[in-house]
């Protein structure tokens, strides 16, 4: 069959399994450059608390769609959904590989599945971001785009509870607190994304309610929640190649650019 459309890597997973590891040894391996499909990532200043890849990863590769708007600022799904194709059309047009990556399922079905927002109720009714990591009211009715890769992190669950608890450690280490200080002060605790996961366990800390220990707890059953959520919505796709090593998704991605 012949291709119609160029190619585009995809990697999907749960919260912490290691997508952004993964596109950037694959970014590094077939000279791509890096979408991010995260809801949070989009904002500035949420940068330790949302586990944004580091100031040198984005040195080494490019990424697109991270630090695009302030907290507060509207970004809806369909808006991602447009920047996301002309960036993949840039991208391919240089001679490069897109490669997708986050856990925002919403973010990522919109581009692969080409959602039509004037003609899905359901995809209407999820335009605000806060949806696009978690919610699963959509099923994957449309064909998957011609030439698209997509690939899935298996994680068990013992050891994606090891994988956020020591992320947990190391946003402590990293200066989350003061992170989040700073944007309680800019934007105040009534912000939609200080009210989101995460970062409102941060908050609840900083204002005394509860102490590390509870901190620490807290936050990891959050996001072994957010986990199941995601977990739930990706085990739709059908489409979706699962690994459990590196190998696999470069033999993978190999077979695409064939």
């Amino acid at each position: 069959m012949t291709k119609t459309l160029s190619p585009l890597v995809v990697i999907v997973g749960e919260t912490a399994s290691g997508k952004s590891d993964l596109a950037m040894s694959l970014a590094q391996q077939f000279d791509g450059e890096i979408i991010s499909a995260d809801s949070r990532a989009i904002y500035r200043g949420m940068d330790i608390g949302t586990a944004k890849p580091s100031k040198q990863d984005q040195e080494k590769i490019k990424h697109h769609l991270i630090d695009i708007i302030n907290p507060g600022e509207k970004y809806s799904v369909l808006r991602f959904k447009n920047d996301a194709k002309e960036i993949i059309n840039d991208i391919t047009n240089r001679g490069k590989l897109p490669i997708m990556v986050g856990g925002s399922g919403l973010y990522i079905d919109t581009v692969v599945f080409d959602y039509q927002f004037d003609s899905n109720p359901d995809i209407r009714s999820l335009v605000n971001p806060r949806h696009a990591q978690t919610d699963n009211k959509v099923d994957c009715i449309n064909e998957i785009r011609d030439n698209t890769l997509i690939i899935g992190i298996s994680r068990s669950k013992e050891e994606l509870k090891s994988r956020i608890a020591q992320r947990f450690e190391e946003m402590l280490d990293g200066g989350v607190i003061d992170e989040v200080s700073e944007l309680l002060n800019r934007y105040g605790s009534d912000n939609d994304v200080l009210s989101g996961i995460g970062y409102k366990t941060f908050v609840r800390y900083i204002n005394g309610e509860i102490d590390i220990d509870r901190l620490r707890e807290e936050y990891i059953r959050g996001d072994m929640y957010l986990a199941k959520r995601q977990r739930t919505w990706f085990k739709r796709n059908k489409s979706i190649h699962w690994i459990k090593t590196q190998s696999e998704a470069v033999e993978l991605v190999t077979t695409l650019l064939r």
